[in-house]
């Protein structure tokens, strides 16, 4: 699940380790998100340690079982942190995080080998792993659960308070279902 909408998100400006609470838009969607997941038997429930995560994760109705797990923080953006694309284009024509990383952050190897370790958790249990996470995180998780390079997060667009469901086709993984939201309007 990503995370409901923030005015930085709201904005299009990178909200990595940054703090920000949920707008109300971020709070209804999040609770949204209650009777869609309500009655699922998640063997694990985990979440970013950012604020908007658990937020999402507790307007959901899982404030009792969430686990705080460090690896789904959002990607460090280090100096590209609170900039729009279109800023950070106006100083690095054509840039896109995807191909170019970020500034004095974190690479997407780094985020990638977060991302494969949150897999291989997952991956220990029985049953379903519910994760409360973010855009560019969960897109990575997304890509490196189907086997591919971190970068092809750049194809799996993901809106906030949306479902996404990594699964199985009998041994091998498939993105079951991807950015379902629910439109409030």
């Amino acid at each position: 699940v990503r995370h409901g909408e923030t005015e930085w998100a709201r904005l299009g400006r990178h909200t990595g380790h940054t703090d920000i609470e949920l707008t109300e838009v971020g709070q209804a969607q999040a609770a949204t998100l209650a009777p869609r997941l309500a009655g699922q038997p998640f063997e694990a429930i985990t979440s970013s340690p950012l604020v908007r995560a658990l937020e999402t994760a507790r307007l959901a109705g899982f404030v009792d079982r969430v686990v705080v797990d460090a690896d789904l923080r959002e990607w460090d953006y280090g100096d590209d942190e609170g900039r729009t694309t279109a800023d950070i284009r106006a100083e690095r024509p054509g840039w896109t995080i995807w191909r170019n990383g970020v500034r004095g952050g974190e690479t997407i190897a780094a985020v990638a080998a977060r991302a494969d370790r949150v897999i291989a958790r997952a991956r220990t249990h029985e049953g379903d792993t519910l994760c409360f996470a973010h855009g560019h995180v969960g897109r990575v998780l997304g890509a490196r659960w189907v086997g591919l390079p971190a970068a092809a997060g750049a194809r799996l667009a993901l809106a906030t308070a949306t479902i996404s469901i990594l699964g199985w086709e009998r041994e091998t993984p498939v993105i079951s279902r991807w950015n379902d939201g629910v439109d409030l309007d």
